[in-house]
């Protein structure tokens, strides 16, 4: 639930416990076609999008796991995205580790400069250790698991994902 998620503060980012009022900075971040292209998801359908991103933003995780809105500290706080501590596929029992930014965004490390609370979050107050499988083609994502200290285990889900731990 939204409301048992801490926030966070970054140099440079918020990070709040995602509502309803972003669904659609979410759904207009998803319709960039370079955003989710190593993604799986709705994102042709509108109508299922829609509802995707609702059940994932209304859905009840367990304490201390959820999505995180990602905010400049600018006077505009733009919205740049997400960060997602959740169990695997919404299930588990494996929890995962997830972020995902618009385009705009990419390349100035606000991606590393976000997960990296969210996963040390995850260590130390949960105690959990958290997995991200990566599409072996999406270098940039790869790259802020790295940064974040997640190791690299091996293909995970079929050959086009690599798993990654930390």
């Amino acid at each position: 639930m939204a409301s048992l998620l801490p926030s966070f503060e970054t140099p440079r980012l918020t990070l709040r416990p995602r509502t309803m009022a972003e669904l659609e900075d979410c759904l207009a971040m998803d319709r960039d076609p370079e955003v989710t292209r190593h993604l799986d998801g709705p994102w042709a359908d509108p109508d299922a999008h829609r509802r995707f991103v609702a059940d994932r933003i209304t859905r009840t995780y367990p304490d201390g796991m959820g999505y995180w809105t990602v905010r400049t500290k600018t006077p505009e706080e733009s919205f740049l995205g997400w960060v997602l501590l959740i169990p695997a596929d919404t299930v588990g029992p494996e929890i995962e580790i997830g972020w995902r930014l618009v385009r705009a965004a990419w390349g100035r490390g606000y991606a590393t400069e976000a997960a990296a609370p969210i996963l040390a979050h995850a260590r130390e107050t949960l105690g959990v250790t958290a997995i991200a499988d990566i599409d072996a083609g999406n270098a940039g994502s790869i790259r802020v698991a790295e940064k974040i200290g997640l190791r690299r285990l091996g293909p995970a889900g079929g050959s086009r994902y690599i798993r990654y731990s930390g």
